[in-house]
């Protein structure tokens, strides 16, 4: 009896603690079951707007330029003689037409040169007229036999060296009515005053700067491109500019290229006409793109797209899971004023991804989307930003 108690209490406990361990295993289940239960039904709520969808887009691929704005047709007025400014009747922003007349250099020296050019030429002329007239007694002479044939050779050696003193007294007379019509200052195209150099009174020397007329009416952008860029670009591409000052863009094209790289920087110079716009002025910084290509392409928002690991990525929807893809991008865009961005590969149209004001969400997360609308037509790229 006393063997069988022995061997009987030890088994009573082993029993207790193996109810004990059981009841708690038990116990554990059924709180983890419950604790799973509820977490299944929860789910990450979402907006519509918080869900995007991957679409066929039209994208333009652009060449980012900028530089100083310069009138196509321009003029420096210079002086062609050396005088005393006498008047200048225009000033910087002054509107001037082709051939009026802007201002005049003082005439009393050019006067007195040009009398004296009119007075030598007329006594050349005089000098011609007394050896032409001796030519011809002399060849009369000859006929009758009174001198030899060399006097007659003289006279007519001195017959056109006075009428080559006579030309160069005519040319000289030209010089000097050229150089008094000189002295009045002209516009040589129409346009606006930009600069005004010289004052009433002062003496100027030849090709001294007076005024300078800039034509507003065609305007370019001179922009260097890398020589890695200029294969792709061609005459006649559309380009859109942003001007200092002004609040619109404005439109450009390819209007030339130069043939030749500069020299150091190897940079070559593209010529893009500027669109008429009455505020734009020479010498304004712009700034802007040059769309070299344009494409349909699949793309998402680029609000979509993560890039807090190594390789970017979409949280895409998929059986009311948020999992993540790996996707390979493309060129970049605006499409109706929100940027797009091409998905080369690890996306098909149609595919519905988690846009960034969503925020961090892991992979596996269910979602549940409160009403999700038809996917909206596809839409052309208005205006694109620049290449990555």
């Amino acid at each position: 009896m006393k063997r069988a108690l022995k061997w009987l209490i030890p088994l009573l406990v082993l029993l207790l603690l193996g109810g004990v361990v059981w009841r708690t295993l038990q116990a554990r289940k059924a709180e983890q079951a419950a604790l799973a239960q509820p977490a299944a039904a929860l789910a990450l709520d979402l907006a519509p707007s918080d869900v995007l969808v991957a679409r066929q887009v039209e994208l333009s691929r652009l060449l980012e330029v900028s530089g100083g704005l310069k009138a196509v047709n321009s003029a420096v007025i210079k002086a062609k003689v050396s005088a005393e400014v006498k008047a200048i009747t225009v000033r910087e922003g002054d509107s001037v037409k082709r051939g009026q007349v802007l201002g005049q250099l003082d005439t009393a020296e050019l006067d007195l040169r040009l009398r004296q050019a009119e007075q030598t030429a007329s006594s050349a002329s005089a000098q011609r007229d007394i050896a032409r007239r001796a030519l011809e007694n002399n060849r009369a002479l000859v006929a009758q036999g009174f001198i030899s044939a060399t006097g007659l050779e003289t006279a007519v050696s001195n017959d056109a060296a006075a009428q080559a003193n006579y030309m160069a007294a005519q040319a000289a007379t030209g010089l000097a009515r050229k150089s008094r019509s000189d002295a009045v200052l002209t516009a040589p195209i129409s346009g606006l005053v930009s600069q005004r150099l010289v004052q009433p009174g002062e003496k100027v020397s030849m090709d001294t700067k007076l005024l300078e007329i800039v034509d507003l009416s065609h305007i370019e952008l001179e922009a260097a491109i890398a020589p890695e860029d200029i294969a792709a670009l061609t005459i006649g591409r559309p380009a859109t500019l942003r001007v200092d000052g002004l609040a619109e863009p404005v439109t450009a094209r390819v209007a030339r290229i130069n043939p030749s790289a500069q020299t150091g920087s190897r940079s070559v110079m593209a010529y893009l006409a500027v669109d008429a716009h009455p505020a734009l002025r020479q010498g304004l910084f712009a700034k802007g793109s040059i769309e070299t290509a344009r494409k349909q392409v699949l793309g998402v928002p680029l609000a979509a797209v993560r890039t807090d690991q190594a390789l970017p990525y979409v949280m895409q929807v998929l059986a009311d899971k948020a999992v993540q893809k790996p996707v390979q991008l493309g060129m970049r865009g605006e499409v109706a004023g929100q940027a797009w961005v091409e998905v080369v590969s690890g996306l098909s149209e149609g595919a519905q991804v988690l846009g960034g004001s969503v925020g961090s969400v892991r992979d596996g997360t269910a979602v549940r989307v409160a009403a999700l609308t038809a996917p909206p037509p596809k839409l052309s790229a208005s205006t694109a930003a620049a290449d990555r």
